[in-house]
This record gives C-alpha cells, sequence and structure tokens, in this order.
C-alpha cells in the first residue's frame, strides 16, 4: 500500500505536473518512509515494525484526514492556511465527486494502520504468556 501510494503520489507531481501543496508534503513525508520501514520490516519478517510504522501512519491518517476535511468543508479551513504558493483547498482531482487526493492518501494510510494494528494484535496473542 505505501509503495502504491508513494507511486500515485510521483505520478501526479511528475507526469501530470500537480504541484503539491504544504499539507500534500507533510503526507509524502509521512507516507515515503513506510516504503523503507515496511519494506526492510517485511524482508526481515520484523513482527515488531508495527511500533515505528503506527506513528507515521496515524499522523499520516491525521494529516490527511484534516487536508480533506478543509477541501470538502470550507468553513473548516484556517484563511491563512497555505497562503504562498498552491493553496491546500485546490482539488487537481475530485473522481466520483469525493475522491480528492487527500482522500486517495488517507485511504492508504487508513489501511496501513489497520494492518499494523492487526499484526500488533496477532504478536501478542501468538506470544507466551508471561512467567511470574
Amino acid at each position: 500500500m505505501a509503495i502504491t501510494a508513494t507511486v500515485g503520489s510521483l505520478y501526479f507531481s511528475e507526469v501530470r505536473a500537480f504541484v503539491p501543496c504544504a499539507l500534500c508534503w507533510w503526507q509524502r513525508v509521512l507516507m515515503y518512509p513506510l516504503v523503507i520501514v515496511l519494506g526492510v520490516a517485511t524482508f526481515r519478517q520484523d513482527r515488531s515494525a508495527w511500533t515505528y510504522g503506527l506513528p507515521l501512519a496515524v499522523l499520516g491518517l491525521a494529516t490527511s484526514s484534516y487536508h480533506y476535511l478543509i477541501q470538502k468543508v470550507p468553513a473548516f479551513a484556517p484563511p491563512a492556511v497555505c497562503a504562498a504558493g498552491v493553496p491546500c483547498t485546490l482539488q487537481y482531482v475530485n473522481y466520483f465527486g469525493f475522491v480528492t487526493i487527500p482522500f486517495m492518501a488517507g485511504v492508504a494510510f487508513a489501511l496501513i494502520t489497520v494492518g499494523l494494528v492487526a499484526t500488533a494484535l496477532a504478536g501478542r496473542r501468538s506470544s507466551p504468556p508471561p512467567r511470574g
């Protein structure tokens, strides 16, 4: 999922020439490392990857949720947000009337979050009970 989201964001900026706003950059800052973190964890079969991947995914989900909210509900947008450059309220895409770039990022972050929480819960169930 992190790879797909990263490739998608690069497609929108490098192929379609959409200039990312400030909140889009923050979403990238939180998504791109997940490709490496989760890739290495998968390669090493590290079941504790959720401990360092989950904070990035949750922060990314919060950022993309806020970004989507200010795009779809203008009353939530502070007057000075992204005043310079590309405004964060700009919707380059709006598929089906609700699927924007922050929405797509939010779905990716949500799926990664669910996967990492499931991994954490599965790890706790399979670990032996503490001695004592």
